[in-house]
C-alpha cells in the first residue's frame, strides 16, 4: 500500500471512529429526549416549569427553517433534502480531514449528529423537527430547541476555533519558511 493510500485509510478509520463516538451518541441522545418529551411533555405549547420561568421543557413542533424562519409550504421536503445534500458534504469533509485533526473531526461529527437527528424528524413526521428545550425570562424566550440543535451549534464553534487555529498554524508555517529564506544560515 503507497504512503497516500495507507493515510487514507487511516484517514477513513479515524473518521467512522469519530462518527462513532461523538455523531452517534448525540443522534441517540437526541432521538431518546425527543421521544420523552414527546411521551411526557403534553400537551404540545404547554410550559413545564424546570428552573422557574427560566428554564422549561415544552414540547413544540417545528415545521420551518432553523429557529423558526419560514421556508414555505413544501418546506418539509426541501428542508430535508438540503439536509441530506448537507449530509453528504460534511461526511465528505469529514472524511477528508487529516487523522490528527481531533478537533475538526469532533466538530464534523457532531454537526453531523445533529444534522441526522432533525432530518429524521422531517422524515418521519409531518408535524416537523420536534422542540422541547426552552430558555429565557418571562420577558424574552429564547427559541425552543433540542439536543440536535446543541449538537449542530456546538460543533459549528468548534469547527471555527479548529479552522481558525489551522490557519494560525499554516500562517506560522509560512512565516518560518519566508524567514529561513530570508536568512540562510
Amino acid at each position: 500500500m503507497s504512503g497516500g493510500a495507507a493515510r487514507q485509510a487511516g484517514g477513513r478509520a479515524s473518521s467512522v471512529r469519530m462518527l462513532a463516538a461523538v455523531a452517534l451518541p448525540v443522534l441517540a441522545v437526541d432521538l431518546l429526549t425527543k421521544a420523552l418529551a414527546v411521551a411526557r411533555l403534553q400537551p404540545p405549547y404547554a410550559p413545564h416549569r424546570l428552573v422557574g420561568d427560566v428554564v422549561r421543557l415544552t414540547l413544540a413542533y417545528n415545521q420551518e427553517g432553523v429557529m423558526g424562519l419560514p421556508a414555505g409550504p413544501d418546506s418539509r421536503w426541501i428542508l430535508s433534502a438540503v439536509s441530506a445534500v448537507l449530509l453528504v458534504v460534511l461526511a465528505r469533509l469529514l472524511f477528508a480531514t487529516r487523522p490528527g485533526d481531533r478537533p475538526r473531526a469532533a466538530a464534523l461529527a457532531l454537526i453531523i449528529g445533529g444534522a441526522v437527528g432533525n432530518l429524521a424528524d422531517r422524515l418521519v413526521s409531518a408535524r416537523g423537527v420536534v422542540d422541547f428545550i426552552d430558555i429565557g425570562t418571562p420577558a424574552w424566550r429564547f427559541w425552543t430547541f433540542n439536543v440536535a440543535d446543541i449538537g449542530i451549534d456546538v460543533g459549528i464553534v468548534l469547527l471555527g476555533w479548529a479552522l481558525w487555529r489551522a490557519d494560525l498554524e499554516r500562517k506560522r508555517s509560512q512565516a518560518i519558511t519566508l524567514d529561513a529564506a530570508r536568512n540562510p544560515r
